[in-house]
């Protein structure tokens, strides 16, 4: 909420995207040097196959279908922020609108193009449409997919474009006019187009909530109708989507943090939103925390042979400290330090934002590599490669890419776009003035 009276004409200016400076092109290119590695690393994978990476016969899914599933996971915000309140009728989330739909479309194309590495060979993801099975969850997967790309991308673009007259107006961004004429210079701001423009917003919100939830329930699925000890559960698709919801919120306290300091956005990401999205963030989870005290307690308490030495290896093996890690460090002390007012002041909630993201990505590690070198059939008279995973430097390079190839996208959406909507804000402004 912005409290300080301030004319459209500062709004602009304090919106409009500006240039990078020093730090910005530090941060640029140290972005885009771990993705150059990461392409170097996957053009190894490609010249001698899957053989330069740590996965066998059984862990056959390492890092990279953990980084898919962080990324579907974070990608949930957009819906969250966007979708969920402002049906609600939330205006205070005005601010983070842009900034979490922008984290939604390149989490969601980096899902897509990690699954494409995963396959070994890129050809094969053609192979996926030419010769896919309805019965296979991974259909569903990729046409999930598929559409929460595509109305992620039309929420991004479509209130994007009442920005694009105030944008085609600076003159010194004579740079991007032609980027900006190309994408909004059908936009002349008439009634028609505004009614036009929030019925289709609002179609799009509704349409992406199943959406969402759909995406990491057919996610889960991939899992959970696979027969093996950790991830034959019932409770996957409402777990996934719980901590999904929490991850995401945990992205956008670290993005808000990001771009209210090195923006220079104070009078427009207040206090308050800090003080509410750690409200939030707060109830997810102790959501999150319930489907967790759930999907292990119960076969815990049951102790089944085949789940035995699965979740002694998460709770006092080898993966013991990583778990608890995560539990703790990405969940539990986050919320709480995000239960008292000091702790929800923009450093403490990005510390625990940082805290969930981090968390988040090591608790996808587990649900996929504990499991998958647990299996119900003992090893016997196999390699000793075959009974450890430990990623490779290929691997590791490939992942860091996708992330650092994540980020490089926001930060160039904001070098090229307002990532707060100025029309909006100025709106709203005009609104509260009156109050």
């Amino acid at each position: 909420m912005i409290k300080t009276i301030l004319t459209d004409t500062q709004i602009i200016s304090d919106l409009v995207p500006q240039k990078f400076g020093k730090r910005g092109m530090i941060w640029t290119l140290m972005l885009v040097a771990i993705c150059m590695i990461g392409v170097y690393a996957y053009y190894r994978q490609i010249r001698y196959g899957l053989i330069v990476t740590s996965m066998r016969d059984y862990a056959s899914w390492g890092i990279y279908i953990s980084n898919f599933v962080f990324f579907v996971a974070i990608s949930l915000v957009g819906s969250l922020i966007t979708a969920v309140l402002r049906l609600s009728g939330v205006h205070w989330a005005t601010p983070l609108t842009r900034i979490s739909e922008i984290i939604a479309v390149s989490a969601i194309t980096f899902a897509s193009l990690i699954i494409i590495v995963d396959m070994g060979r890129p050809e094969r993801f053609y192979f996926l449409f030419m010769y896919g099975r309805l019965q296979s969850p991974i259909i569903w997967d990729v046409t999930v997919i598929s559409t929460y790309f595509i109305i992620s991308i039309l929420l991004l673009y479509i209130p994007l474009l009442p920005d694009m007259g105030i944008l085609l107006a600076q003159k010194e961004k004579k740079g991007l006019y032609k980027l900006y004429k190309f994408l909004g210079s059908f936009w002349k701001g008439t009634h028609m187009q505004i009614r036009i423009g929030k019925r289709a917003i609002n179609i799009l919100c509704i349409t992406i909530i199943p959406v969402a939830f759909s995406i990491h329930t057919v996610t889960s699925w991939l899992f959970a109708t696979t027969y093996r000890p950790g991830w034959d559960s019932t409770n996957f698709g409402a777990y996934f989507i719980s901590g999904a919801f929490l991850v995401g919120a945990g992205a956008v306290s670290v993005a808000m943090y990001v771009f209210r300091r090195y923006y220079k956005l104070a009078n427009y990401i207040t206090n308050e939103h800090f003080d509410k999205m750690g409200k939030i963030t707060v109830m997810l989870g102790m959501v999150y925390l319930y489907f967790n005290v759930n999907e292990y307690l119960t076969p815990y308490f049951k102790m089944k042979k085949t789940e035995t030495a699965f979740l002694n290896s998460l709770f006092i093996g080898d993966f013991a400290p990583l778990f608890w890690s995560a539990i703790f460090g990405g969940m539990i002390i986050p919320m709480l330090v995000l239960l008292f007012r000091k702790g929800r002041l923009p450093v403490p909630m990005f510390i625990c934002g940082i805290m969930i993201v981090v968390g988040a990505w090591f608790k996808r590690y587990l649900i996929v590599t504990p499991t998958l070198l647990q299996p119900f059939l003992p090893m016997h008279n196999v390699p000793a490669s075959y009974k450890h995973y430990f990623p490779s430097w290929e691997e590791w390079a490939i992942a860091c890419g996708s992330l650092a190839g994540a980020l490089l996208v926001i930060t160039i959406f904001a070098r090229i776009f307002p990532i707060i909507p100025i029309q909006e804000t100025i709106i709203e402004h005009h609104e509260k003035s009156t109050l």
